[in-house]
């Protein structure tokens, strides 16, 4: 196997995080990088403590919520929400780094990143949410769609 890229590397990275998410509908990951070092990470599902979707049903679902709207219906936190939570918990500071991120960022996540002064988003698959480019572009964000592709061999 040939030794990845960096943008392929963390990408697979959030690739694996995403792994980790209790979500019915998408799974997600994120990773939050600074100088090529891994600083945090995250991925979808329901905030510590409480039942995962898995275990009580998706609140989305139950309510015909269609996809990108009415975030706040819903028992999870978002990957890139939950890669900011971690760096916060653990006081590591996420200013000017970047997020590689299995998908694109919804409006509420776009926002946190760019008060928490992340300066590019590399994302993987598209998400409509035109409100969130809008906002990611005026704060001057750098916004980039991975473009290559990957297999992990064991």
């Amino acid at each position: 196997m040939e030794r990845p890229d960096n943008d392929t590397y963390f990408m697979m990275m959030a690739d694996l995080v995403s792994t980790r998410s209790t979500c019915l509908r998408r799974h997600v990951g994120a990773v939050i990088v600074k100088e090529k070092r891994v600083l945090s990470t995250g991925y979808n599902g329901a905030p510590r403590g409480i039942k995962h979707c898995a275990e009580v049903g998706c609140v989305r679902e139950k309510n015909n919520v269609e996809s990108g709207t009415r975030h706040e219906l819903c028992r999870g936190v978002h990957a890139e929400q939950n890669a900011v939570i971690q760096a916060a918990y653990f006081g590591v500071s996420i200013k000017d780094g970047k997020i590689y991120t299995t998908a694109f960022p919804c409006v509420l996540c776009a926002k946190i990143l760019v008060n928490a002064g992340i300066r590019e988003v590399v994302y993987k698959d598209d998400y409509v949410d035109d409100l969130s480019k809008s906002i990611l572009e005026e704060s001057k964000v750098k916004i980039r769609r991975f473009d290559g592709s990957f297999e992990v061999s064991r």
